[in-house]
């Protein structure tokens, strides 16, 4: 059967005969065909699965959006699927369709068919590209096999209402029920994954649980629509939410011990179509604030931090969408002051990192514990630097100011597109220009790009056009930021294949990448003029910073992040408008 494969790739100009010889050569001393031609990079995964499938007869099956449904997954004995590594894909009309890692082992195939003769089915059986099928057999395991033991357990005890009613009160059936159990692994799944949030959602007939990982949102698992209205009160009872409320938004929070650590869960729950959506961001309060150097941060990025935090009073703002880690480098700048000589102290709504000697209180403005209303009162606290979570309307805006003008300095947070949307945000507040010119220390904008996992890196072939693009932006870079990577031609560029290790994305971690600009005398002289943009970016340029696309395109040469993210956050970052952000927008 080797043979043939290798017949058929060269026949259709997918293989040289040079090749061929090599991967004979390999085979002969134990390799499988698949590792000596796709592991040697002589054939693409998708061309070997498809020649292979060719070969045997059998379907090629492109599974890079498929969610496997767990009661087809169920039809097909456990020790089965994990002995054989098979995929059960599909059950219609007695005829079970499945996807086979190594569609050549006889034995994984004489399995299925007994199984088939057994029940009265017929087998389909596919191949796929060896990375789609390591990510479906992946998925088979970890979560949807703890998941699956609870389900078996709760199914119809929530199908219907009044099986529910004769049980007593729901917070008691919930409390005890398999729903509970569920709702632990799907939590401490998300944790270990490294997840920022968990989105559990209604999606016709079934009940979605997606995590964002790095940034991104990916379904990890899909559960019958019977079990969503249990799985959504279980939350509720957990946050100390309504469970009869269901026509409005609530919020809330849960604590969770999770692998010995403290995790906290913020809730949002909203009323959709038939059903209550829920997200719950996920708060590691015990991890400690990274280092500017951890973040990513360029040395002389950091020079500049450090020089601006050490001033005795003035405004330090960080502004970014919602996610770009603008509270991380807060805190990030707020360890590097703490000392016993210094007094911290913060507003925060919700507290993401506890920090020794920082004194942070946590907003609540359900019983008027507003940021304004916080900021007033830590002013009677004697505090040297304050960080005030963000910076929403014109009274806590005027408080911070006045808090710099009166020796303090303030870490804060705004909600625009990039650094000259600060000055023009808060005047459109209603913050005098000439205060702000007294005032303001350094802006930050900031984005998040996904850094390239470094166990499946390697060189990845961009567009010319692409390339030249670069090259031409590249002359308008500082050359204080070039170094011999950045200029050696040709440009090499680097993309992650996906692995086990990154769950086949490409991507482990992520780096900020950031503009800054110091509000210098020539600065704050634009800011009394209402910093008018054509004059911002004379100065800017003056002061000799990188753009966040200019650096997102160094990290791309560096290795660090792919032309991918700078193409994602790069046009993003060029195409924002001057219009400062809805106040209310996050």
């Amino acid at each position: 059967m080797n043979q043939q494969i290798l017949d058929l790739l060269v026949s259709k100009g997918l293989l040289s005969d040079k090749a061929r010889t090599i991967a004979e050569d390999l085979t002969s001393r134990g390799k499988t065909l698949q590792q000596a031609l796709v592991g040697g990079k002589y054939v693409s995964e998708v061309d070997f699965a498809k020649s292979q499938a060719e070969a045997l007869g059998i379907g090629y099956k492109d599974l890079s959006d498929v969610v496997l449904d767990p009661e087809v997954v169920n039809l097909v004995p456990k020790q089965t699927l994990q002995t054989f590594n098979i995929a059960p894909l599909s059950f219609k009309d007695n005829v079970l369709e499945v996807v086979l890692k190594d569609p050549q082992d006889y034995r994984a195939v004489e399995s299925l068919e007994f199984l088939a003769g057994e029940r009265g089915w017929k087998i389909l059986v596919q191949t796929a590209p060896p990375s789609q099928i390591n990510k479906v057999l992946k998925s088979m395991s970890g979560l949807q096999a703890e998941v699956d033991v609870a389900l078996e357990q709760a199914k119809g005890k929530f199908e219907r209402k009044e099986e529910v009613e004769e049980k007593g009160s729901i917070e008691d059936v919930i409390k005890g029920a398999p729903v509970s159990r569920m709702l632990s692994v799907i939590m401490r799944h998300a944790v270990e994954g490294g997840a920022s949030d968990i989105h559990i959602e209604p999606v016709g007939n079934e009940s979605r649980i997606r995590y964002r990982v790095d940034g991104v949102l990916r379904t990890s698992l899909s559960l019958p629509i019977y079990v969503h209205p249990a799985l959504v009160s279980r939350v509720k009872v957990l946050a100390n939410l309504k469970l009869d409320e269901t026509r409005i938004p609530q919020d809330g929070r849960i604590r969770q011990e999770i692998n010995g650590k403290n995790i906290d869960f913020r809730i949002s729950t909203l009323p959709v179509v038939d059903h209550e959506k829920v997200v719950m961001r996920i708060l590691d309060t015990t991890a400690g604030a990274p280092t500017l150097e951890q973040l990513g941060f360029r040395k002389q990025y950091i020079d500049i931090i450090l020089e601006e935090i050490k001033k005795p009073h003035g405004l330090f703002l960080i502004t970014g969408p919602t996610g770009s880690g603008k509270s991380t480098t807060l805190f990030s700048g707020l360890t590097i002051l703490n000392s016993d000589g210094v007094n911290i102290s913060t507003l925060e709504d919700p507290v993401e990192y506890y920090v020794a000697g920082v004194n942070q209180s946590q907003i609540r403005p359900e019983i008027g514990y507003s940021f304004a209303t916080g900021l007033r009162s830590l002013l009677r606290q004697d505090p040297n630097v304050i960080m005030v979570g963000e910076i929403r309307d014109k009274e806590s805006a005027e408080l911070a100011i006045h808090a710099s003008l009166t020796g303090h300095l303030i870490f804060s947070t705004l909600h625009t597109n990039d650094v000259h949307g600060l000055v023009p945000r808060l005047i459109d507040i209603g913050v005098e220009p000439f205060l702000l010119a007294a005032t303001m220390n350094l802006g930050i904008a900031q984005r998040l790009a996904r850094k390239i996992c470094q166990f499946c890196k390697e060189e990845e072939k961009i567009p010319e056009s692409t390339v030249k693009q670069i090259e031409a932006e590249l002359v308008d870079v500082p050359k204080e930021y070039l170094t011999e990577v950045h200029l050696k031609t040709p440009h090499v560029f680097y993309h992650g294949k996906g692995c086990t290790k990154c769950g086949d994305t490409g991507y482990a971690g992520r780096t900020a990448v950031a503009e800054l600009f110091q509000f210098t005398p020539q600065a704050q002289a634009l800011v009394e003029k209402g910093f008018p943009k054509d004059e911002f970016k004379k100065e800017f340029e003056r002061q000799g910073k990188l753009t966040i696309r200019q650096d997102l395109i160094l990290k791309a040469l560096e290795g660090v992040t792919s032309m991918e993210e700078v193409l994602r956050l790069g046009q993003e970052a060029v195409e924002t408008d001057d219009e400062p952000m809805d106040k209310d927008k996050e």
